[in-house]
C-alpha cells in the first residue's frame, strides 16, 4: 500500500473532521449562529497573526509571485480565491440553517450527498475520468444516500443545498495554483469573516461568558477548521476531486461510530445497510491505493 503525500493530507484531514462531534456536542446549549460566528472569526484572527508575524517571508514571496504573474493569471487567482471564500461561508451558513430550521438528519446527510456531487461536477467541469470501478464507487454511493433518504424525501433537497456549496468549492480550488496554499486560506477565511461581520450584532445571542465555550471554539477553530481545511487545499495539489469527494464518506462514517460507540445513539437496519455500502464504496474507490495498484497521477 502507497499513498503520496497528497493522499495522506487528505486522508488526515477528513479523519480529523470525523471527530468533529466531540468538540461540537459540549457546546450544543449555544445558538449554531454564535458557534459560527466566533469560529470564522477566531479563525481569521488567528491565520492573519501567523500570515504576518510568524509567516511574513513567505507572504513577501507571494506578492511578488502575484505582481509577476501575466494578468489573465492573476484574475483566475483572485476570482478563485474569493469565490472559495464566499462558497465557505455559504456552505457553512446553509449548514447551520439547514441544521437550525429544518432538521439535524437534513444537516448531516448533507455530508453524504456531498462526495457524490464532487464527483459528478469534477467529471463534467474539470474532465476528470474515472474508472469503471471508481463509478462502481459512485454507484453504491447513490444506493447508500437513497437508502437513507428513505421516506425523506423534502430533506435531501435542503441537504443538496449544503452539499452542492462544499462540492463546488472543492472543484474550484482544485485549479486555484501558483499561491502558498495557507497564504490562499487565509485571504478565504477573512473574506468570509467580513461577508459574517455585518450579520453580527442582528443574529448575534450576545458576548458568551463561559471560558469553556471559547476554549471549546478554539480547539474547533484550529483543529477542525484551519489544520484540515488547509491539508485540504495542498491535498488538491496532487489528488483529483473525485477522490477527494469520494474521501468525505470517511467523515460522516467516523460519525456513525462514534455515534453509535460513544454517545450511544439507536440505529436501524437502513442505516446498517447504508453505511457498510458506504465503506464498501470508499474501498472500491481507492482500490488502487489500497491494493497497491500503480497510478502515476498519485505517486508524487
Amino acid at each position: 500500500m502507497k499513498f503520496s503525500k497528497y493522499y495522506l493530507s487528505a486522508l488526515i484531514s477528513f479523519v480529523i473532521w470525523g471527530f468533529f462531534s466531540l468538540a461540537l456536542k459540549p457546546i450544543k446549549e449555544y445558538p449554531s449562529l454564535d458557534i459560527l460566528f466566533y469560529r470564522v472569526f477566531i479563525c481569521a484572527i488567528i491565520m492573519v497573526f501567523i500570515s504576518l508575524l510568524l509567516r511574513i517571508r513567505v507572504l513577501r514571496e507571494n506578492i511578488k509571485i502575484f505582481i509577476n504573474m501575466p494578468e489573465n493569471e492573476k484574475k483566475k487567482v483572485v476570482g478563485l480565491t474569493f469565490l472559495g471564500g464566499f462558497l465557505l461561508t455559504a456552505n457553512w451558513f446553509f449548514f447551520i440553517y439547514v441544521m437550525n430550521h429544518i432538521s439535524v438528519k437534513a444537516a448531516s446527510f448533507a455530508y453524504l450527498v456531498c462526495p457524490i456531487m464532487t464527483t459528478v461536477i469534477a467529471f463534467f467541469v474539470l474532465n476528470e475520468k474515472l474508472s469503471k470501478w471508481q463509478w462502481s464507487a459512485v454507484f453504491l454511493s447513490v444506493i447508500s444516500c437513497l437508502l437513507l433518504s428513505f421516506n425523506n424525501v423534502a430533506d435531501v433537497a435542503y441537504s443538496m443545498i449544503v452539499a452542492v456549496s462544499y462540492a463546488i468549492y472543492l472543484v474550484s480550488q482544485r485549479t486555484n495554483a501558483g499561491l502558498d496554499k495557507f497564504l490562499v486560506l487565509t485571504v478565504q477565511i477573512l473574506f468570509s469573516a467580513v461577508i459574517l461581520l455585518p450579520f453580527y450584532p442582528a443574529f448575534s445571542a450576545g458576548i458568551p461568558g463561559e471560558v469553556s465555550f471559547y476554549l471549546y471554539i478554539l480547539l474547533i477553530a484550529v483543529l477542525f477548521t484551519i489544520v484540515p481545511l488547509f491539508m485540504n487545499l495542498y491535498a488538491l495539489q496532487g489528488v483529483n476531486s473525485s477522490t477527494m469527494g469520494i474521501m468525505l464518506y470517511i467523515n460522516p462514517l467516523m460519525n456513525f461510530v462514534i455515534a453509535i460507540f460513544y454517545f450511544h445513539e439507536p440505529i436501524n437496519g437502513f442505516q446498517i445497510v447504508a453505511y457498510s455500502l458506504i465503506l464498501i464504496s470508499i474501498i472500491v474507490f481507492n482500490e488502487r491505493h489500497i491494493f497497491g495498484r500503480s497510478r502515476n497521477a498519485l505517486t508524487a
